[in-house]
């Protein structure tokens, strides 16, 4: 016993004696003698020329070192300097392993990178050429070829106890150049102050900084002021208190300034895998996200609950403020009120959003939705009160005449190239509609698009593996309904639509008198249509559709067209009179009017058209050209009764049952009264058919005369035979 206690007096001794010297030596040795022996052996080891102008100083108790006016050269050029270092460490904290760092404090920090034209960065040529590669290639030549791993830590050993009891940085600086681009990025005035800082307790942190860049040029002023903490395994972190401010200005704001914050308290847990986000909120000029989320599971399924909520803003506002130029709409008061909210849930790997509430200035909508993250599946169930698209377009251009005949007349040209505008873009991003999957339901109260009023909307659609599929959308148009459905297989680079539709009793003329301004047509339409195309351009999807188009309108008219008076001139031909100029009218209805448009390209075909009019019946076929806007018709009047009480428009046996020709032609989007017109090139026809009645009417009024002649004569003699016989019988 008596050998462990003089072995551990003499070891005791030797740690007295070993501070005892490196007391003395530090009391007797000064530092600053040894400055050209530093300076030499970092620019012999270096490319660096540094410079000590300032003091070097040490002390024992508490142990620290402190260096004054420090630089460091780089090829002629200041690369690091430094006004003041300090750091200061309790020395018996080390000996009772709970090392405690007094104070750190760096001062006047000024770090200047630099780009050449090469892309060489001047922190890379610090080290002479050849030295860093030798110095990395050796360790790797010597290292086995199969290394032990380290033997794990006893996890029951105690932990490092650690703490500062103060760290500041005041007014660091560094500069980065690139002189390939003439970008300069400045981070200036960056202050850190931390105190009382130790694992296991809650500590303060100020940071304050500014940063300006020269392309484009920008201004940044930050604070920021919290409280941290972290355990002493440094697996769980809390931040606490937050607030940062940020204030921007420069030229993507518009020379204007913008203020940026952050509040709120953040905890995550790196051992357990969870994280929380708790009244955090982020603001940018009047707009603020606040959310409160729980997150458990860092891989690829985590399972987040919570809340966020776009706080009411106006977009428009947010813009001025922001230096951007305003969104014109044609109607100046919309996007002044956005908002939006929603719980978050779900199982591990999907997040469900519930409780959704969405506002567009006085349009609001409610649902709910999911995503998946692995699959990145979406549904979506969304119903909204009412819609008007058409206050968000942008203002319609102001064109002189000229400028409209100018444009009509390139649409014309470059309608006539099958092949397309040389400028015109594919319509849909092909590869991303192939990786969607989705399942989206919508409803909408009231919508108004291209001036059109649609009501009770219902939509539904899905996409999986480049197929999308519109199974419903239906609502009520106009007095009627509609219902549609659509396919598009988007996994060929040239997709197939398909297209089936049916209307009910869709009043025509409200109808396009609000989509196109045109008012020629009225009735209840019913429509079924079926139209294939192919291509992802506009001009391939009109040059190749196809299909039908089955109409039937009931109880309308034709406006601005008077057919009635039409057909009289040529009834008036044929009885050699003239008709009277009034009591026409502008209108001709129809009880029933009938047909089928076969599609091809741009072209509607028709060659069945029926209409049922007063004392007549339209018939006829033609053609429709969607792309020039312009129908070309040929139709005729057949005569089946009293048509009109003009009396040079008697319908006699001459005329009866034949056909009045009419020709339609023309611009559609422009006068109707201008389309049809009597076809007098066709009228010979109809004289024969006259001619032909007038001969066969002609030649039955000859055989009625005989017929009668002959009956009159009979008649007399069968009078004067039986007269003479009576006369003999009452004799």
């Amino acid at each position: 016993m008596k050998v462990v206690r003089y072995l551990l007096i003499a070891l005791v001794a030797l740690i007295v004696l070993a501070v005892v010297a490196i007391a003395i030596a530090m009391a007797v040795i000064d530092p600053n003698n040894y400055k050209p022996q530093i300076e030499s052996a970092v620019e012999k080891h270096t490319n660096l020329d540094l410079v000590l102008d300032g003091d070097i100083s040490w002390s024992f108790i508490p142990l620290g070192i402190e260096l004054n006016n420090v630089e460091a050269n780089l090829e002629g050029g200041r690369l690091v300097a430094l006004e003041q270092l300090v750091a200061q460490v309790d020395f018996m904290s080390l000996i009772t392993m709970s090392p405690r760092v007094g104070t750190f404090t760096l001062s006047g920090l000024d770090a200047r990178l630099e780009v050449n034209e090469k892309g060489e960065g001047n922190w890379t040529r610090i080290m002479p050429e050849g030295t860093s590669t030798a110095e990395t290639e050796q360790p790797t030549r010597e290292q086995p070829a199969e290394e032990e791993p380290a033997p794990a830590q006893d996890g029951d050993g105690e932990p490092l106890a650690f703490n500062v009891k103060n760290i500041e940085i005041a007014n660091a600086q560094v500069h980065y150049t690139d002189k390939r681009t003439g970008q300069a990025v400045t981070l200036e005035n960056f202050t850190l102050n931390a105190s009382d800082i130790a694992l296991d307790s809650e500590f303060p942190l100020d940071v304050s900084f500014r940063v300006e860049t020269a392309k484009p040029q920008f201004e940044l002023d930050g604070n920021i002021s919290t409280r941290i903490e972290a355990n002493e395994a440094l697996n769980e972190f809390a931040v606490s208190g937050l607030k940062a401010v940020f204030d921007m200005a420069g030229e993507p704001l518009g020379g204007k300034s913008v203020t940026a914050e952050l509040a709120g308290s953040a905890s995550a847990n790196l051992a357990q895998e969870t994280a929380n986000l708790s009244d955090f909120t982020l603001a940018l000029a009047d707009v603020s996200v606040t959310t409160d989320l729980d997150v458990k599971g860092f891989g690829d399924k985590p399972s987040i609950k919570g809340t966020l909520a776009l706080n009411e803003f106006s977009p428009k506002d947010l813009l001025a403020k922001l230096g951007q130029a305003p969104i014109e709409t044609r109607d100046p008061d919309v996007l002044d009120a956005v908002a939006f909210s929603t719980s978050i849930g779900g199982s591990e790997g999907n997040i469900e959003l519930s409780d959704i509430k969405l506002r567009l200035d006085d349009t609001t909508f409610a649902g709910s939705g999911s995503y998946n993250l692995s699959n990145s599946a979406t549904t979506l169930n969304l119903t909204g009160d009412k819609l008007n698209v058409d206050r968000y377009l942008a203002p319609e251009a102001e064109e002189t005449e000229g400028a409209k005949s100018k444009q009509a007349s390139s649409e014309q040209k470059s309608g006539s190239n099958a092949a397309g505008p040389a400028n015109e873009t594919d319509l849909l991003p092909l590869e991303a509609l192939r990786a969607l999957l989705l399942d989206i339901n919508l409803g909408l109260g009231e919508l108004i698009a291209s001036n059109l009023t649609i009501t009770d909307i219902k939509t539904s659609t899905t996409a999986k593996g480049g197929l999308l599929k519109v199974d419903e959308f239906s609502g009520k148009l106009y007095d009627g309904s509609f219902g549609a459905n659509v396919s598009l297989d988007a996994r060929k680079d040239a997709p197939d639509w398909k297209i089936n539709a049916n209307a009910s009793n869709v009043q025509t003329l409200p109808l396009l008198t609000d989509l196109a301004e045109v008012d020629m047509l009225a009735g209840g339409a019913n429509l079924k249509v079926n139209v294939t195309t192919k291509g992802n351009r506009m001009s391939a999807l009109k040059n190749n559709a196809g299909g039908q188009i089955g109409f039937n309108l009931a109880e309308g008219e034709f406006r601005k067209m008077n057919l009635t008076r039409l057909a009289c001139q040529g009834i008036a031909l044929a009885n050699q009179e003239s008709l009277g100029t009034s009591g026409w009218g502008t209108t001709t209805p129809f009880n029933d009017m009938r047909g089928t448009l076969k599609i091809d390209g741009n072209t509607l075909e028709n060659t069945d058209l029926v209409a049922s009019l007063a004392g007549m019946k339209l018939e006829g076929d033609g053609t429709v050209n969607l792309e020039q806007t312009s129908l070309d018709y040929e139709a005729g009047l057949r005569i089946v009764g009293e048509i009109h009480r003009d009396e040079a428009c008697r319908v006699t046996d001459v005329v009866q049952n034949v056909v009045i020709p009419v020709e339609c032609r023309g611009n559609f989007a422009e006068e109707p009264a201008k389309l049809c017109s009597f076809d007098g090139s066709r009228f010979r026809d109809t004289l024969k058919d006259i001619a032909a009645n007038a001969a066969r009417a002609k030649a039955e009024e000859e055989i009625d005369r005989a017929t009668e002649k002959a009956e009159k004569k009979i008649q007399e003699k069968l009078e004067e035979e039986l007269g003479d016989k009576l006369k003999g019988l009452f004799k």
